[in-house]
């Protein structure tokens, strides 16, 4: 379940940037399902999340594995209290292209390599002792990067306890930017809005126009394949309660 975030111009009184919030869930064939489209002001919190969160279980969504997400704030609070069970994942992805906001573009390659041994170690020991590696080669330069590091290491270590079959689908984020880059191709092309129920209706119809030969899909679903025993058996069985 992946929250990913666009940002849309609406005109309410003037215009400014609004973000359109998606839920994207992988269900347990494998199948790619869109939860939801909210719209916020850019100040959620926790109690927001809780909201949305909540509705989403209301609908039918008693269980989640695991929950990737982009630090949103107050997000891991409310995956904590609607799914108790539930792994909260920072997107390793994301974690990466917020280190290269802060360094030099000359710097990226280098940054790019000195990163690597972090969220490709076997343990999280293993993973913190790269993450001081890299601090005594690029703290002085870039003390932001470690620092964003730093604050995001709780969400960012549990997919070092799984195997690699889970680690691909945990870090891969081709499912979720296949639908931003349609979602923002299509916001772009209107500019703005005179609303928020105008912004929302462009986004969804965007969502409903995505993979219309299915051929997305079937790929998504031969990819998942191989992940599905790991998951069933890192999470003891829980991936199997709703197909029996």
């Amino acid at each position: 379940d992946h929250k990913i975030v666009d940002r849309t111009k609406v005109r309410d009184g003037q215009v400014a940037n609004r973000p359109i919030y998606v839920a994207l869930a992988v269900t347990v064939d494998g199948t790619r399902d869109i939860l939801g489209l909210w719209a916020g002001d850019g100040g959620e919190g926790a109690k927001y999340w809780l909201q949305v969160l909540t509705e989403i279980k209301n609908r039918g969504v008693e269980d989640v594995c695991m929950v990737v997400c982009d630090g949103l704030k107050g997000l891991p609070d409310a995956i904590g209290t609607v799914w108790p069970q539930a792994i909260t994942q920072t997107c390793v992805v994301h974690l990466m292209r917020a280190s290269f906001r802060y360094a030099a573009r000359q710097d990226w390659d280098k940054i790019s390599r000195s990163l690597k041994p972090i969220y490709t170690a076997p343990t999280a020991k293993a993973a913190e002792d790269r993450l001081l590696e890299f601090q005594e080669e690029w703290g002085a330069k870039y003390p932001a990067i470690v620092r964003l590091w730093e604050n995001a290491w709780a969400e960012f270590v549990p997919f070092l306890q799984f195997d690699t079959e889970i680690r691909r689908i945990v870090c891969t984020t081709n499912a979720i930017e296949s639908v931003n880059a349609r979602i923002r191709k299509a916001v772009r092309a209107r500019g703005h809005f005179p609303n928020e129920a105008a912004a929302l209706k462009c986004v969804y119809m965007a969502v409903m126009s995505l993979d219309p030969t299915g051929q997305g899909r079937k790929r998504w679903t031969m990819r998942w394949k191989p992940a599905l025993q790991a998951f069933d058996i890192a999470f003891d069985g829980r991936l199997s309660v709703g197909r029996r």
